[in-house]
């Protein structure tokens, strides 16, 4: 067996730093090096994350990051998950006949998260003041980076749109006109200009400092420049209407980012924490309780066993997502039935050796409506008609959709972080006027009808997509993540069950064929259902394909090495780091030594 990986599995001890784009990585090994700690690095990486990969994230997106402190010895979930407007209620999307949010424009909008997210993880556990952790962003913005090709072709396929009805965001993506060109210096001053600005916040010590970069952004300069926008713009969005935001001043004073305690599993010795059911993390989480009484172990890691029986497991956890997730802080959520050995004992018997077809949500005790609901809701046509996904997707699918970025992050002292940062990226909304960047779209979470767990409720949490993962075994530890929407806790099982089952390592599990399902709800406007449909890389053979279509399952087969976009990062007992990236689309890498 050969064992060529297409890049080599980082080893080291003193750092190491791993994201979706290589330049990011290395700006978080520079902080690493310069003996900044893991924090450090990771608000610095994403930082520059936001000038690098525009399309992708932004400051006023959203952010979970759950992480290790070697301080504390704890594992904490930081939440930047912005909630929805106190004026954004159902009665007034409804009064402007929508049956579902808009996928871009001012009404997707909640509060902007990202910013304030990564300076609070600045202020409590890192250790640099904001001007060395935002001066690698403030330079690239300022004095160029070069363009991906992928943020070019967005750039040229939204061109027309952004001249006739996003003007401001043609100024910045598209300057005197010109889209530009793959691999050329692109700048945005203004988006340098702002982050030079709050990182000149002034404050008597370092802690103060931030908190005053922080009022800056809720209160002061940016928010003068959001509203002064706000309040007289029109836009047109994927409704194909025009529509003003319902975000206001008193929205952004008011929320701050915060701290909360991970959601734990554990699997074959492996401790799996993950974001509570704001996110979709828990899903991970309620996929391995299903498969836990299966001998996974037994089958071939690229064989139609395995992929039917991951791909099953997957339906039954993500009918859950969709029946009972939401902000805990505003509906009950049977987690502990959910994952509950009874409860999956229960689940596990439902996988035949055919693919099923239906949607098919737990039945828990007291919560049945919910259940329900969603079998009519996944029937239900919205009237929409042919629109294309609002989602985040992989370079096989159109390239005009927003997407995601991750990190992950380890230093000498053991500290870890991984982050999965998304929204606010060029696709989603007009750009501010003077500010260099959007506002989300993350409110096309949101179902417009009353008693759900994501209904449009003011001051919610919109049940996000966004989960990063850590993993603890017997002093191991292991932080990954992937961009993808619907499809990141789908590769992130995948990827863990072979490392977990199969020995393979951190690169070889990120080089392994992968695959996902489109059959349950999905998360993003126009809220597609696919039954039974799931996509699959070829390379997994003709042979696992065709058996797969023989048990019922309706196979794509994608273009070759475009599915997944997975890095990770470990940290052994004895102090060894190890670190890989995958390399499709050909931007992300891991670093470190």
């Amino acid at each position: 067996m050969s064992d060529f990986t297409t890049r080599p599995e980082i080893r080291g001890t003193f750092g190491a730093a791993t994201s979706t784009h290589w330049i990011a990585s290395s700006v978080g090994m520079s902080i690493l090096e310069k003996g900044g700690n893991a924090f450090d690095a990771a608000v610095a990486t994403a930082l520059t994350l936001q000038v690098v990969e525009p399309h992708l994230n932004g400051p006023a997106g959203d952010m979970p990051a759950i992480f290790y402190s070697a301080t504390t010895g704890e594992v904490e979930v930081l939440c930047a998950q912005g909630v929805a407007p106190k004026a954004a209620t159902v009665a007034h999307y409804k009064a402007q006949d929508l049956t579902l949010i808009p996928g871009s424009g001012l009404l997707a909008t909640v509060v902007p998260g990202a910013f304030d997210g990564w300076m609070l993880m600045l202020r409590d556990h890192g250790t640099m003041t904001m001007r060395e952790v935002m001066q690698p962003a403030i330079d690239y913005a300022r004095d160029g980076h070069p363009m991906l090709p992928r943020v070019a072709n967005t750039i040229a396929g939204l061109a027309d749109f952004f001249a006739k009805e996003w003007p401001t965001s043609a100024a910045v993506w598209a300057p005197n006109g010109a889209t530009p060109e793959a691999h050329a210096l692109f700048k945005n001053p203004d988006l340098a200009a702002t982050y030079d600005r709050l990182a000149a916040s002034e404050g008597a010590t370092r802690e103060a400092q931030i908190d005053a970069a922080r009022a800056e952004w809720r209160t002061g300069f940016v928010a003068d420049a959001i509203f002064d926008y706000l309040k007289d713009a029109h836009v047109m969005d994927v409704s194909e209407a025009k529509h003003s935001a319902v975000l206001a001043p008193s929205d952004m004073a008011d929320w701050r980012a915060s701290y909360e305690a991970p959601l734990s599993y554990d699997y074959h010795g492996w401790t799996v924490h993950k974001t509570q059911a704001w996110s979709q993390g828990p899903v991970l989480l309620q996929a391995l309780a299903i498969l836990k009484g299966i001998d996974l172990a037994s089958m071939d890691p690229n064989g139609s066993e395995f992929v039917h029986t991951v791909i099953e497991a997957m339906k039954l956890a993500y009918a859950d997502r969709e029946a009972y997730y939401g902000d805990p802080d505003f509906s009950e959520i049977p987690m502990e039935t959910l994952l509950s050995d009874a409860y999956n004992d229960e689940r596990r018997k439902l996988i035949s050796p055919q693919a099923s077809t239906q949607q098919r949500p737990g039945r828990v005790p007291g919560f049945e409506a919910l259940a329900d609901a969603y079998i009519e809701r996944a029937a239900r046509d919205f009237k929409i008609g042919d629109v294309a996904a609002q989602e985040p997707t992989m370079s096989h699918l159109t390239e005009k959709r927003g997407d995601t970025v991750h990190l992950d992050i380890i230093d000498r002292w053991g500290n870890m972080v991984a982050a999965t940062p998304s929204g606010g990226w060029l696709q989603s909304s007009p750009v501010i006027p003077g500010l260099g960047f959007p506002l989300n779209s993350r409110a096309q979470m949101y179902w417009l009808e009353d008693g759900l767990p994501t209904s449009l409720v003011p001051g919610s949490r919109p049940r996000t997509t966004l989960t990063p993962s850590l993993a603890e075994k017997d002093g191991t530890q292991l932080v990954f993540g992937t961009p993808g929407g619907d499809q990141q806790d789908q590769w992130q099982l995948i990827w863990f069950l072979r490392f977990v089952h199969f020995g393979l390592g951190l690169q070889d599990g990120m080089d392994a064929p992968l695959f996902h399902s489109m059959h349950f709800q999905g998360s993003f406007f126009p809220r597609e259902v696919k039954p039974a449909e799931m996509m699959i890389e070829p390379n997994i053979g003709a042979q696992t394909i065709a058996e797969l279509r023989e048990r019922g399952h309706k196979v794509t087969v994608a273009e070759p090495w475009t599915v997944g976009r997975l890095t990770a990062a470990m940290r052994e007992p004895d102090g060894m780091l190890r670190a890989a990236a995958t390399p499709r689309l050909m931007q992300a890498y891991a670093v470190g030594r």
